[in-house]
């Protein structure tokens, strides 16, 4: 197995430029999130998914997290096209934010993808011409030095695809996200053929989806969890509320077929989740009996025993439908005693705090909390330990680098590839940056480049870089001091009692408020700075020093000085 540090030189020397692919991962590798894969051949490169990552347990007021897309933007004119596995947000979700960055190349996926793609590139106003590009399982499509065939997979969300890529030095696979599900709930199977022919062709690099291997087994299939949904709506009697992934069209039309055969009316909360169910249907990738979905509004006019409410929120989403309903902040559904609350999810690695936080409310309100574990109402879209491993004897691949999940995810999977017979040696463990070079012959890691992550709050990018989260950490841990003063332009004297205000700290006693003030005239009236951010930071400097040595105390204090005529 070849990590960073194992790389060796001689090999580097000897191989033309010009023969070398080049893979690159910008995120995705070892992190449940924001997906994005670059491949290089001479002056052709194509993007593989571009996603978000909801930030972790305390995000600080950031709403999530894209690649750093810094290498793209310096090379967008070698672009020849982005393209995209399948329609989650971890896949698709930094679309809108980076393509206006790289001047919108050509985009390929399929129908269902494109239409998600679509309509969140028009919801926030980013221009994309014809760049769109639908594609079908088994299209080709020539990207410069690179064809991509495109080779459907089963997955937790509609029209998902794997990655058949003809390079000048060999064929790379990417799997995309997969299960192996032998009765899909929309009956579309796995094309399980054209993966085994193309390793009976030969693959010279297998990219492979890891999220599960830690999973023993094969996953069950995902109409096991329509099965249970029956058992449930066979037992309780009162209003039930769903909370699953927007996204998962085939667990939404299991839901909506129990209620109807439940006599039961469904009410949709969540925006996402009205326009995911829209689109789905207008494309004919959910049936709806006719009548069976009413408007939210009129909820209160059927009884509990007729209502089935479907909603956002299975991962403690602080806007979700679920977690207004669990703070009480739900306009049409307040949940209460008798009130059944299922949750068919898991919660993504990070964020099982959130979903926790969001369950303890649900039964302090009296709510009863049906758990996906205990009733088997969720199943992964992710293949299990066995699936990869068969994966890796279908492709047979020379060299192999697991992709999409954790350090433990990535390095189990490694250990299957192992297991069923390729070379340890032409395994690489990769970092998010690491560049791994690939000919016919040999493969090696030859560097590294600068990538970390951008967070999204509102509609703001911030460069998340370590000195920015300390600083915010610090700020939410110890609060801020914030002080302001009037300097006299010409004398350089305070012209007025220096101003302290205070946000997230103890209150601060008036005596020490007192010494602030003085310490504050002590600084200016020294005289001995050049500038007005110099003065600030010596004020800052002393305000720390004063209030950690009187109150042991240590938030973060902004200084401000203003010369007045």
């Amino acid at each position: 197995m070849h990590f960073l540090k194992q790389n060796g030189a001689k090999e580097v020397l000897v191989i033309p430029e010009y023969s070398r692919l080049k893979i690159i991962p910008l995120g995705g590798i070892g992190e449940i999130g924001k997906n994005m894969m670059v491949l290089e051949y001479g002056e052709d490169m194509i993007v593989i998914d571009a996603g978000l990552m909801l930030p972790q347990e305390f995000g600080f007021g950031i709403d999530f997290v894209i690649p750093d897309i810094s290498y793209l933007v310096k090379n967008k004119e070698r672009i020849r096209g982005i393209i995209i596995t399948h329609g989650h947000e971890d896949h698709i979700g930094a679309l809108p934010y980076i393509l206006p960055e790289i001047d919108v190349p050509p985009i390929y996926a399929t129908n269902f993808t494109m239409a998600l793609i679509r309509a969140k590139l028009d919801d926030k106003g980013v221009s994309y011409g014809n760049r769109l590009n639908v594609v079908k399982p088994l299209d080709r499509v020539k990207l410069g030095n690179f064809t991509v065939e495109f080779i459907r997979v089963c997955h937790s969300i509609p029209d998902g695809v794997g990655l058949k890529i003809c390079t000048p030095v060999g064929v790379v696979v990417h799997t995309g996200d997969f299960k192996m599900d032998q009765s899909p709930v929309d009956g579309e199977l796995m094309d399980y053929y054209s993966f085994v022919k193309t390793g009976r062709e030969g693959v010279l690099l297998l990219l492979s989806d890891s999220t599960n291997a830690t999973y023993p087994g094969v996953t069950p299939s995902e109409r096991e969890v329509g099965k249970s949904l029956e058992n449930v709506f066979d037992i309780k009697k009162g209003r039930i509320i769903v909370a699953s992934f927007a996204s998962n069209v085939h667990r939404i039309q299991q839901v909506l077929m129990a209620a109807f055969h439940h006599n039961r009316k469904v009410f949709l909360v969540g925006r996402s989740l009205i326009n995911i169910v829209s689109i789905a249907e207008e494309l004919g990738y959910i049936s709806i009996p006719e009548g069976l979905i009413a408007p939210i509004e009129t909820i209160h006019s059927f009884p509990s025993n007729r209502i089935v409410v479907i909603t956002t929120g299975s991962q403690g989403e602080s806007l979700s439908g679920l977690v207004r309903m669990a703070r009480g902040e739900h306009r049409y559904v307040d949940i209460g005693k008798g009130d059944v609350v299922i949750i068919s999810a898991t919660p993504i690695p990070g964020n099982e705090y959130m979903v926790n936080k969001v369950v303890n409310k649900l039964f302090l309100k009296g709510a009863d909390v049906v758990y996906a574990d205990d009733w088997g109402l969720h199943v992964s879209g992710h293949g299990g330990a066995e699936e990869l491993k068969m994966m890796l004897t279908w492709v047979k691949p020379k060299f192999f680098v697991p992709i999409h999940g954790e350090p433990r995810h990535i390095l189990e999977h490694a250990n299957l590839a192992e297991e069923v017979g390729v070379d340890r040696d032409n395994i690489f463990i990769l970092r998010n940056g690491d560049v791994l070079e690939v000919n016919g012959e040999d493969a090696f890691i030859s560097g590294h480049i600068s990538v970390g992550a951008v967070s999204i709050e509102g509609s703001t990018l911030v460069d998340v870089n370590e000195a920015f989260m300390v600083e915010k950490v610090k700020l939410a841990n110890n609060g801020a001091v914030f002080v302001s003063v009037a300097v006299d332009a010409d004398s350089g004297k305070i012209r007025s009692l220096p101003e302290i205000k205070t946000s997230g700290v103890p209150e601060i006693p008036d005596e020490i408020v007192d010494k602030c003030r003085q310490a504050i005239t002590d600084v200016v009236n020294k005289g001995l700075y050049t500038s007005e951010r110099e003065v600030e930071n010596a004020i800052v400097s002393s305000i720390r020093k004063l209030l950690k040595r009187s109150m042991g105390i240590t938030p973060v204090v902004i200084g401000s000085v203003t010369e007045v005529e």
